[in-house]
């Protein structure tokens, strides 16, 4: 293994609240931090924040944050000695781990081979077997196609949950409660594990209803050695997908958590696993435990533990990565109670519709035991090319109760003016009783069951223009460069504004867009009938499909082709 040094460079695969945690974990070790950006995130905090910032030339992830040919490049470009991949994009690449070894790197993570055996949900599913982790009865192997769900739900029965084998953040995962749905619900979740980590494989398993999502935090030497760092509840989530996440887990008992912890370690001993990691199980409510999966990677809660435990898990995963190995064997005490809030540019009222815009005011919270992980300051862009979490803020007292109290002193200080947020939503849900109270009764559904029906609208932003950078060459001391210019800039050029310019009309037969993203499909033909309220599009807006219903009864006329990107508010479509 590589010895750490001073000179280590560490160019980080990533970009927004994770780059900049993984920027200040190295300035703390000693070491160059090389951050990259698409176009759009030129300026970007994680930009700023690094000591050296190279561009990947492009504007969508397919072409910046998933191509591992343009993130090797950047390395090259900038000598560094190391790749920290964060979370999401390639960080539970396999093939992005052997590319960046084989280029004499290290890779801040776990060996390629046990993100093979544990990032394939349906690998890790016979690993857990062989170690007699609890499981939910599901398939072995990918689906060949829609058919075989069906048949799948035909014997096992619904509810079904429909993954992703390379997965991850509730991306690419349908849980299907009708049987006429599952093939649609298939087809979906292949789409947007495609769009989303560059693989389609799928594989089912039943669903247990209304579960608690429990998660356990690990630290693998590489040599069969794992301790457990510490464990965490989940359920808090939306479309699959966490909001509120807390350390350590509530109200399991000594048992359960043995179970869970000791799951969790044979697991990842099993493959030798090196560096952090995740092991999550479902909680049901007759004390059923199944195993979920494993995330090769840190997670985007990993501060909760952090805080109850007093370890920093990037500077565990620095260690790790150059050969020193975790700085402790046994699994700490947890010490109070922390909960951490993402901070996403959605609306919650319009079903967590994602809302990209740019933050026009921002006030962040302060004093004891709060924690403020983010990716922007005031004036920047939330994107609408990449996920909607702008930041994340923790909060840590000596007790759970305590750490509500203090929550809601820090929700109430926090504003960010210009996208719409779930902060109302976080400020709402610390007052419910199944939230507050000792007896826990949260569930992974609970919030679409009992919030979303309370939960306000808030007013949209108005649409702020995508910054593209417009590159040519230029000779600088008689060295050919390649020059980039936002493109906004240079249309600006020498083109007034025309005061006198009409204000733009609207036409009650307009379908818009109620997010900026990509068609992904149309639901009904050009020309068809539609009724109100009937779904006609799909749209893929930050990575989550979001299904557009018709705004009117009539004739629906397509204005726009499958993979074009339209904007908030674009006419798409006409229903006359």
């Amino acid at each position: 293994m590589t010895t750490a040094s001073p000179t280590q460079k560490v160019l980080i695969a990533n970009r927004g609240e994770i780059a900049v945690r993984v920027i200040r974990a190295c300035a703390e070790a000693g070491y160059t931090s090389v951050a990259v950006y698409a176009d759009q995130d030129a300026d970007a905090l994680h930009v700023r924040l690094a000591d050296e910032a190279v561009g990947l030339g492009g504007s969508t992830a397919a072409e910046t944050y998933l191509s591992v040919d343009a993130l090797l490049a950047a390395a090259r470009r900038s000598g560094a000695t190391a790749v920290h991949p964060g979370y999401g994009f390639l960080s539970e690449s396999a093939g992005f781990a052997r590319a960046v070894e084989d280029a004499g790197l290290v890779w801040i993570g776990p060996t390629p081979e046990s993100i093979d055996a544990l990032g394939d949900k349906m690998t890790a599913r016979r690993i857990a077997q062989q170690v007699g982790a609890p499981l939910a009865a599901g398939t072995d192997e990918p689906l060949a196609g829609p058919a075989e769900a069906v048949a799948f739900a035909e014997e096992h029965g619904l509810p079904i949950a429909i993954k992703a084998a390379f997965g991850g953040g509730g991306r690419g995962l349908k849980v299907v409660r009708e049987l006429s749905e599952v093939a649609g619900a298939f087809d979906a979740a292949t789409r947007e594990a495609v769009a989303a980590f560059g693989r389609g494989e799928c594989f089912v398993e039943r669903f247990l209803e209304s579960p608690r999502h429990i998660e356990v935090q690990v630290l693998g030497d590489g040599l069969g050695g794992v301790v457990v760092v510490g464990d965490r509840d989940c359920s808090m989530q939306r479309r699959n997908q966490k909001l509120i996440e807390e350390a350590p887990a509530p109200g399991l008992s000594v048992e359960q958590r043995a179970r869970f912890h000791d799951a969790a370690r044979s697991i990842c001993g099993e493959v030798q696993y090196r560096g952090a990691g995740t092991v999550e199980f479902l909680l049901a409510a007759d004390g059923t435990i199944s195993f979920l999966e494993v995330n090769t990677r840190l997670q985007v809660e990993h501060p909760v533990t952090e805080e109850v435990t007093g370890t920093d898990l990037v500077c565990e995963q620095f260690r790790i990565a150059f050969g020193e190995g975790p700085s402790f064997v046994e699994t700490p005490t947890p010490v109070g109670h922390a909960f951490e809030f993402r901070i996403n540019a959605e609306d919650p009222g319009r079903g967590f519709l994602p809302s990209p815009g740019r933050v026009d005011r921002l006030r962040i919270p302060g004093g004891p035991g709060v924690r403020w992980d983010s990716g922007i300051e005031e004036g920047d862009v939330v994107q609408s090319a990449f996920d909607s979490m702008i930041a994340k803020l923790i909060v840590h007292a000596d007790s759970r109760d305590a750490a509500i109290v203090r929550a809601r002193r820090a929700l109430r200080e926090l504003t960010v003016d210009g996208p719409a947020t779930v902060i109302p939503f976080d400020v709402m849900a610390l007052d419910e009783q199944a939230f507050a109270t000792a007896t826990f009764a949260v569930h992974t559904q609970w919030i679409e069951k009992a919030l979303l029906p309370k939960l306000e609208t808030q007013s949209r932003p108005a649409a702020v223009p995508e910054s593209v950078l417009q590159r040519f060459p230029v000779e600088i001391d008689g060295r050919r460069v390649m020059l980039g210019i936002p493109a906004g800039l240079l249309s600006g050029l020498g083109h007034p504004v025309d005061p006198a310019a009409a204000a733009p009309t609207t036409d009650p037969s307009e379908l818009r867009s109620p997010v900026p993203g990509t068609l992904v499909r149309w639901l009904v033909d050009d020309g068809a009938e539609v009724t109100e309220g009937e779904p006609v599009a799909v749209l893929d807006a930050m990575k989550m499909e979001t299904t557009v219903n018709a705004h009117r009864t009539g004739t629906l006329s397509h204005r726009a082709e499958v993979a074009e990107m339209v904007s908030a508010d674009q006419v798409f479509g006409l229903i006359g």
